[in-house]
């Protein structure tokens, strides 16, 4: 019996039964549309993020209070208050850090911010007026708070446009005032709309970080330091005398205990690069349990078939088919079932990935795009070709086993 015999024969048999065999690829349609669509979501949140990271700039890193994390346990490690004033005034020091181009202390938190009966959840940046050029925070609408602000602990602020787009509606919130912990802040600018990341400056109150620290958080120390370099070339260099700088201002004589830890953009990357990868493995993981529920769906669906074509097994072994024409019949048919689950698989996978992108782009501000994952469709489609294989075989061979006779017998 020839390929091209068996194949006909094969598209033949599964024409018959067409209901049937669309409900029994059910599974194999599920779970490569599933693997499909994760694998294009975690691509698209990667590149989201690599976006994110390369809009902080290659040359900035960030100093992070408390031990850096190991594991699970070692997170609150991470909520200290050992970067103080004293800290940016050594890493201001050339002598200290001379590859340091701007050295940018951040006191972080939230807060509700109103005006009249209108009330608004915030998240409140304390910095110095050079968060514009680090983190790209230059406002379309005023101006934006100076350095003598920092100094004179000025309640000059910069809000975000959801914030601008909440509160005020229409009017123009330049020179108005934002009640923030029971003080007036005064409004002098308006940051663009950049959707949500890394930073979400759409719904952030901007101020100096004397006055953050004074009036709202009631500190003296930082969430964060973060030190442009003057090239990524001096990054390894910058790193070694940031890091030597701090444990001399923390009396520091073994690393083991440092109070602190330093990150760069490589750094981000490789972290965020793992997570993203591990959850993608995971999430793929479940949805190849329903490949193996479909796969057995497909052996059951063949051993049913075996037995209503009991007589047509009996009729052709009669006339000179062999046991492995059978086989090679039944094969065939298996994989014709698991690879059209395959193709029909990727198709709607690949659509319902794009209406996602589509939708998180329309309806939750974030500027995603569609990311079709070649290696999932490639390694969807193989599976699927093993898969029919490997649940094929025990009923083509029980078919491929049967006495003519005996099967023509069959009733």
């Amino acid at each position: 019996m020839h390929w091209k015999h068996i194949l006909k024969t094969s598209l033949r048999a599964l024409a018959v039964n067409k209901s049937r065999s669309l409900l029994t690829i059910l599974g194999i349609v599920i779970g490569i549309s599933s693997i499909m669509i994760i694998m294009s979501l975690g691509a698209g949140a990667e590149n989201l993020i690599l976006g994110q990271v390369q809009g902080i700039g290659s040359k900035t890193v960030a100093i992070i209070p408390g031990r850096q994390p190991s594991g699970p346990s070692d997170v609150a490690q991470m909520f200290t208050d050992s970067l103080k004033q004293k800290d940016i005034d050594a890493l201001r020091k050339k002598e200290n850090v001379p590859e340091a181009e701007l050295v940018m202390p951040i006191a972080l938190g939230a807060d509700t911010a109103s005006i009249g009966n209108e009330t608004y959840r915030i998240t409140i940046f304390g910095a110095t007026d050079a968060i514009q050029k680090m983190l790209d925070a230059y406002p379309d609408r005023g101006i934006f708070y100076s350095e003598d602000d920092v100094k004179e602990y000025a309640t000059n602020i910069v809000i975000g446009n959801k914030i601008a787009e909440k509160l005020f509606s229409n009017e123009d919130p330049i020179g108005q005032k934002l009640r923030i912990k029971g003080k007036n802040f005064r409004i002098v600018g308006v940051l663009p709309s950049k959707g949500s990341g890394i930073f979400n400056f759409d719904e952030a109150v901007l101020m100096p970080y004397t006055t953050a620290q004074q009036y709202v958080f009631g500190t003296k120390f930082f969430q964060r330091i973060i030190v442009q370099i003057y090239s990524e070339d001096m990054i390894g260099t910058a790193v070694t005398n940031i890091e030597s700088t701090l444990r001399n201002s923390h009396n520091i004589i073994d690393p083991a205990k440092d109070d602190f830890f330093v990150e760069t953009p490589a750094d981000i990357l490789k972290s965020l690069n793992v997570i993203t990868t591990a959850l993608t493995l995971l999430l793929s993981s479940l949805a190849a349990i329903s490949l193996v529920v479909g796969g057995i769906g497909i052996m059951n669906i063949m051993l049913v078939s075996v037995t209503e074509r009991t007589r047509e097994i009996g009729l052709r072994k009669a006339i000179g088919a062999t046991e492995g024409d059978i086989l090679e019949q039944f094969l065939m048919e298996a994989i014709m079932l698991t690879s059209l689950g395959g193709f029909i698989g990727i198709g709607l996978g690949t659509g319902f990935s794009i209406l996602f992108a589509f939708m998180i782009n329309k309806f939750g501000g974030i500027s995603w795009t569609f990311v079709f994952p070649l290696t999932g469709a490639i390694l969807g489609l193989g599976t699927t070709v093993a898969m029919g294989l490997l649940f094929g075989i025990y009923p083509a061979r029980r078919a491929a086993k049967m006495e003519p006779i005996e099967a023509l017998r069959f009733e």
